[in-house]
């Protein structure tokens, strides 16, 4: 008996230790960066519970919504001169473990080869946060299968009212819009072999910008997210530190805080950008990723998503844009207007400060009954931590090129309503919990359940924007009325002078 006991434990640690080795196999850590992963690793990853709708063949798309965050993009001015600062720390901890490698300690031996000499592979870059090769690459192949999906809304003849191109004044959002744009208008025009086209991208000034930029430019947002962010930092401080401490026993070097949080930037840098998975990446086990991913994951969360409404409320600007166009393609449906003379689409190139709150205005990515907690003011728990499972992820609410489509359809042969709203998430249809979890909803259920209990919110008011009277209580006013005085006696003044000084 005692002999059976032992060898039955004996195979459940085997079948324990194969399946644990399998998982780390098939771990793939391009699918655990947060809001860092690239968009062709993580768009396939969808909810394989969900069914999606067959659209009824007399159902036919007639306007498309686009709000795309940019492609994956060089890390930033800021983020570069860490990492310099991190090649000086391993550095300084390097030459300590050199020297007791030269007194016969081995642990050295455990020490990863590529660590000794590391710099920085943007060493001596002087500017950053720009889209690159992939990024185009994301954006470009996005508009082609846009085009190839929805070609009865792209066979029109081009014309900037009938496809809006929007895009925020930063660069790597107006780069992404024009790389969208040659995949969308490819072989349409008379440029080059590949018979490009010029088309227009609009942009608003970033300081009034409250479409794609509301979260510049709402005072109450920028005051919580500052008032915010320290403690964000200690939620994070546990795990890095628990991490740091077996980085230390693992590597035999004397990792900080710091070093931690640097090493897993610098991961997902060179897993998303350069496709190098074995070095920064490779000091982690699969759990620690997982662990850190979720720390990522936490301040999207609370600093951008649904832990505080001014997060989303703030966005309700955009909704109504998107609500507005699709009303207008009703009407325009509805009143028979020529072809040619309504938009089509309207596609917009922002951040993930712009996706991540529009995502949530729409009830995304929740679980249960919390659809009812954000209508009703009611804060959400925080996403569960690994390996407790969560539809919260970084990776796929806002990767680079993370998108949300809603496509508006016209159905005639319907009783109930005429026109339906599909929302696509990373071009996938997705359910939405304001129509009892469908992903084509009626647009009158659409506009009273979802959009509607966000507009009682007023933008001014939720941002505490005071709107300046011109006529009185405006500074500007009073200096330009005080500029125009000023110029008047200077006229008066100049004429003077040529009076008394004619030859």
């Amino acid at each position: 008996m005692g002999m059976a006991s032992s060898m039955c434990f004996m195979l459940f640690l085997l079948l324990s230790l194969s399946s644990s080795i399998a998982e780390e196999e098939s771990f793939d850590v391009r699918q655990h960066l947060s809001n860092v992963s690239r968009y062709n690793a993580v768009k396939d990853v969808t909810d394989s519970n969900f069914v999606p709708s067959t659209i009824p063949n007399e159902c036919k798309p007639i306007h498309i919504n686009l709000v795309a965050r940019h492609g994956t993009r060089s890390p930033t001015k800021k983020r570069m001169r860490e990492l310099d600062r991190l090649a000086a720390s391993l550095e300084f901890l390097l030459s300590d473990a050199k020297r007791d490698a030269q007194k016969g300690n081995e642990a050295s031996n455990n020490i990863p080869a590529w660590l000794w000499g590391w710099k920085s592979p943007w060493k001596g870059k002087e500017k950053g946060g720009e889209l690159v090769i992939q990024g185009e690459d994301e954006l470009f192949h996005l508009g082609t299968r846009i085009k190839e999906r929805f070609e009865d809304l792209f066979d029109e003849e081009y014309h900037p009212d009938i496809y809006t191109i929007k895009a925020t004044q930063v660069p790597r959002a107006s780069a992404s819009a024009v790389a969208f744009g040659m995949g969308l208008f490819n072989g349409k025009g008379s440029l080059g072999p590949g018979r490009h086209r010029a088309f227009a991208v609009i942009s608003e000034s970033r300081a009034s910008d409250r479409m794609l930029r509301f979260f510049d430019t709402c005072q109450t947002y920028k005051d919580y997210r500052k008032n915010q962010e320290p403690a964000v930092d200690k939620l994070k401080e546990p795990i890095l530190d628990d991490i740091s401490s077996a980085l230390s026993k693992r590597y035999q070097l004397n990792f900080t805080r710091q070093h931690t949080a640097s090493l897993w930037f610098l991961c997902k840098q060179e897993a998303s950008l350069l496709d190098i998975t074995e070095q920064a990446c490779g000091l982690f086990t699969s759990s620690e990723v997982s662990l850190l991913e979720w720390t990522d994951d936490l301040e999207f969360f609370i600093l951008k998503g649904y832990g505080k409404s001014i997060n989303y409320r703030m966005g309700v600007p955009l909704l109504q844009d998107v609500v507005q166009s699709m009303e207008q393609a009703i009407k325009a449906k509805e009143e028979h207007h020529t072809p040619g003379s309504y938009e089509k689409a309207r596609l917009r190139f922002a951040h993930a400060e712009t996706v991540v709150p529009f995502s949530c205005l729409l009830g995304l990515f929740l679980e249960g009954a919390e659809f009812a907690k954000i209508q009703h003011e009611q804060a959400l728990d925080v996403p569960p931590k690994p390996p407790q499972k969560r539809k919260w992820r970084g990776s796929t609410v806002a990767p680079f090129a993370g998108n949300n489509m809603l496509v508006l359809y016209s159905c005639p042969s319907k009783n109930s309503s005429n026109y339906f709203v599909r929302v696509l998430h990373n071009e996938v249809p997705v359910p939405l919990p304001g129509c009892d979890d469908s992903d084509f909803c009626p647009f009158e259920v659409f506009k009273e359940r979802v959009v509607n209990p966000h507009c009682k919110h007023d933008y001014n008011a939720i941002c505490n924007i005071k709107l300046e009277d011109p006529d009185t209580s405006s500074v500007t006013s009073k200096l330009l009325k005080l500029f125009h005085l000023l110029f008047s006696w200077k006229k008066d003044d100049e004429a003077q002078f040529h009076k008394h000084t004619e030859f």
